[in-house]
């Protein structure tokens, strides 16, 4: 993340034209250029130019970089097969084309085959933790939990979310006048994505009537870019990358973060240091240090947060995915707890287990816990400590089994890991690259209410920070 103060005045865009024009010249140059490589034809100008208002402050953060000044920022790609599918490496790699100064990390998460009802359990390990500036978002299934998965990420971090409309699937029919005309829960659905957008102010890309347009100007139909009755071929991926890149621009006339969600405080400015601490009230759920840019030595900080160690915050661990069975489904798709946790491993191993793996025993063991417990897949299970909770219909033994055609593995087990989102210290990390933002966050995942921060110094010790940043998601 950059603080405002280093943005330009002036956008370069702006010197010689206005910058709607200038990026329509760009996207020509663009449209012709990937036309060229995939011999596939563009898809025709959009007929609408309000989009982009949503994802400005990431937009801003990777045009405002330099080769000076590399903004981080992170992005996700999430969602099931469709956002797997190969489109979004397309979409990166024109991110990193477009704007070569940031200083971008990009991933994608999404699982094959998980609707929302499954996909809003995996997000506590995939989604949260991550905290991404950008979240790219599509998912089939039931609209409550894709409601559920929008709300929590408005409510646990500040990702701006740009959510597209559904592609058309191979049993759409045109109407005798050569109209693909919404009907039943394709047309709730695409309702649906437009108002609950707006509800949680979320970025729109409504791919859905473009994709219409595409098929009637190069006379094609729906099976035409689909190699199944809804998966993406060649060429639906390619449309697909080029409908969603040419929404993902920066628009400097408005504004980047009109609801201040993520503030940066520069010491020194807006935060001082007395007495060797240094102390901010903040609201919000995660706290970021960036390093001041010097080559000098410095010792490092205590952390408090309201007058506690970050690492006496239970919510502040995280849990990452658990392993999968089969290399294709996580065995069970959400771990949690009941009691603090320690930064350790776990393991859980399968003790008998039906073929197909409907039925089973199980024990969990823990590096630092040790040997917790033992359970039945068929029952709640709450570990002897605490720090192991599964529902029984989180278990995905029995569907990737049948789904593989394959057996539970003998001395089956699931591993996973418990990782920290806090810092009881702060050490200045080492500076490789001067013109990249070291940042390090303090502590993430806590109540998005009032806190206290402070940083204790030895006296006489200086430690070497620029900024501290707060990130305070937009619902409570």
């Amino acid at each position: 993340m950059s603080h405002d103060r280093t943005v330009p005045q002036e956008c370069p865009l702006r010197r010689h034209a206005p910058w709607a024009a200038s990026l329509a010249i760009l996207a020509f140059w663009a449209s012709i250029s990937s036309q060229a490589a995939t011999g596939y034809r563009s898809p025709a100008p959009p007929e609408d130019s309000q989009y982009g208002a949503k994802i400005q402050r990431t937009m801003r953060l990777l045009a405002t970089s330099t080769p000076k000044h590399r903004n981080k920022v992170k992005i996700l790609f999430y969602g099931q097969s469709i956002t797997a599918q190969k489109w979004w490496k397309d979409v990166a790699d024109d991110l990193r084309k477009r704007f070569p100064h940031a200083d971008l990390q990009i991933e994608n998460r999404a699982i094959g085959g998980f609707a929302s009802q499954l996909l809003v359990r995996t997000t506590e390990h995939d989604l949260y933790p991550y905290y991404p500036d950008l979240l790219i978002f599509h998912v089939y299934g039931d609209h409550r939990r894709y409601e559920d998965i929008i709300r929590s990420v408005r409510q646990r971090t500040t990702a701006e979310i740009a959510i597209w409309t559904d592609h058309l699937a191979a049993n759409e029919k045109a109407n005798e006048a050569g109209e693909y005309i919404d009907e039943g829960w394709t047309a709730f659905m695409a309702k649906w994505l437009l108002e609950n957008a707006r509800k949680y102010d979320c970025e729109i890309i409504d791919i859905r009537p473009e994709w219409k347009r595409y098929l009637k100007d190069n006379n094609l139909t729906p099976p035409d870019l689909l190699r199944d009755s809804v998966h993406l071929n060649d060429h639906g991926c390619f449309l697909l990358a080029e409908l969603i890149k040419r929404r993902l621009v920066y628009k400097p006339d408005i504004p980047a973060d009109p609801n201040n969600t993520v503030k940066t405080y520069i010491v020194g400015e807006d935060v001082a240091w007395e007495d060797g601490r240094l102390t901010l009230e903040f609201t919000g759920n995660r706290v970021d240090v960036v390093t001041a840019e010097s080559t000098g030595a410095s010792s490092s900080a205590r952390v408090l947060v309201d007058g506690k160690k970050p690492s006496a915050f239970p919510e502040a661990y995280a849990i990452t995915r658990p392993s999968s069975i089969h290399n294709i489904w996580p065995a069970v798709i959400r771990v949690s707890w009941s009691k603090p946790l320690l930064l350790e491993d776990w393991t859980c191993r399968i003790l008998e287990s039906d073929e197909m793996g409907s039925r089973f025993t199980f024990e969990v063991v823990g590096l630092k816990t040790g040997p917790d417990g033992r359970g039945r897949s068929d029952e709640p299970f709450v570990s002897n400590s605490g720090r192991v909770v599964i529902d029984p219909n989180d278990w995905h033994l029995k569907r990737t089994c049948e789904y593989a055609k394959k057996p539970v593995p003998e001395n089956f087990e699931i591993k996973w890991k418990v990782v920290p989102m806090f810092a009881d210290r702060y050490d200045r990390p080492r500076i490789d690259d001067p013109t990249r933002e070291y940042a390090a966050t303090l502590i993430q995942g806590i109540s998005n209410t009032r806190h206290t921060l402070e940083l204790i110094v030895e006296p006489g010790v200086t430690a070497l920070i620029r900024a501290i940043r707060v990130y305070r998601p937009p619902l409570e």
